[in-house]
């Protein structure tokens, strides 16, 4: 099995697909790996670290189709080959391709997945590791470029190949999902819906939610949409802004960093339409939904307008929808219209979807 893996300077992809190599090696996979960047640099020795985008497009394109004859060379030698590569790139010359259709095609793998993160952990990798000077907004459209640029990658070379966008989630949290696409595609795979914003400042409530996510977790390949939390920078931005400061302080993957507040001003709309495309496009790689509606401090629904509209969405896409309905006032035909079935608890619907033979362990 060929799985190409993208994603977007910043990532730090390397050290992700070496933990899902480890653990699939855990589980008895033998995966090998092709990290196409390390592989140009060995074959062109006279290009400094870092530079090697420099060159001019045709020369780096005859190292890069190099590369992808040993690649493609070794796919056919080796059990499970993952491919790390970018499907594009932007630097001096612009945007342009990191792949030739042609040799993607004869490579003729079977699952590509994007690997997409938060704004604030890629802007802490970039200042941490690269001389790559960059805006939150760079960021932004860069994620969005090879998100599309995978999306048509897969769709230009197969009909027949499959594509996920995958968030890399804090500490590499998300490393299961991706040994159980590659491996127990016979998994349901899940979008877990769930009020967010509505409950950020109620830890209890926040508590039965990562309870129920990660119980969810145990048994369907899920695509959690808090793998990626951004949606909180133009609040922190509001509230510099109230207080007069030109920066705001956030702590990211374990640092505390400090932001421009005119970089978060310029991403604020941004971020509001990737949350409500990306959140759609992983319903819309999903079996089914699952939402998750506990009760606030005084017994009320914590049910949001996003988790309405998903719900909606999933519905009109002929998608299964689940809801997991706390509290004590039943819910309104808003969610019973367009839910499939509705359960009390996470025990009864746990022992449906045990009934309906969709729980793998």
């Amino acid at each position: 099995m060929v799985t190409v893996v993208t994603g977007m300077v910043g990532i730090d992809k390397k050290k992700y697909i070496d933990e899902v190599v480890a653990l699939c090696k855990s589980r008895g996979k033998n995966v090998d790996v092709c990290n196409v960047g390390d592989m140009m640099y060995a074959e062109a020795k006279d290009i400094p670290a870092g530079r090697i985008l420099d060159l001019p497009l045709k020369h780096l394109q005859a190292i890069r189709r190099s590369v992808f004859k040993d690649i493609i060379k070794k796919s056919r030698e080796v059990e499970h080959l993952i491919v790390n590569t970018h499907a594009t790139f932007r630097w001096k010359h612009g945007l342009f391709p990191a792949i030739d259709m042609d040799q993607m095609r004869e490579l003729g793998a079977e699952l590509y997945i994007c690997i997409i993160d938060g704004v604030d952990a890629l802007h802490l990798r970039l200042s941490r590791e690269h001389q790559l000077k960059h805006t939150l907004k760079d960021l932004i459209v860069w994620r969005e470029e090879e998100v599309l640029g995978t999306q048509m990658l897969c769709g230009g070379v197969s009909d027949d190949a499959k594509y996920y966008s995958l968030s890399r989630g804090v500490e590499s949290a998300t490393t299961e999902s991706f040994y159980r696409l590659m491996f127990e595609n016979n998994r349901s795979r899940v979008y877990l819906s769930y009020p967010m914003t509505h409950v950020a400042t109620l830890p209890d409530v926040r508590e039965t939610i990562r309870s129920f996510c990660a119980k969810m977790k145990e048994y369907f390949i899920c695509f959690d949409p808090s793998d990626i939390e951004e949606a909180y920078l133009p609040y922190y931005g509001d509230a510099a802004e109230a207080k007069g400061l030109d920066t705001i302080e956030v702590e990211v993957l374990g640092e505390k960093v400090i932001l421009e507040l005119d970089q978060v001003r310029q991403i604020r709309g941004d971020i509001s339409s990737q949350i409500y495309a990306r959140d759609f496009a992983l319903i819309d790689q999903s079996h089914m939904i699952i939402s998750f509606i506990p009760a606030m401090p005084d017994g009320t629904p914590a049910i949001s307008s996003g988790v309405e509209r998903e719900l909606q969405h999933a519905h009109e896409t002929a998608k299964d929808v689940y809801v997991i309905w706390l509290p004590e006032a039943d819910p309104s035909v808003f969610v019973s219209q367009t839910a499939t079935k509705v359960f009390r608890t996470i025990e009864e619907a746990k022992m449906f979807f045990e009934k309906e033979g969709l729980l793998s362990e």
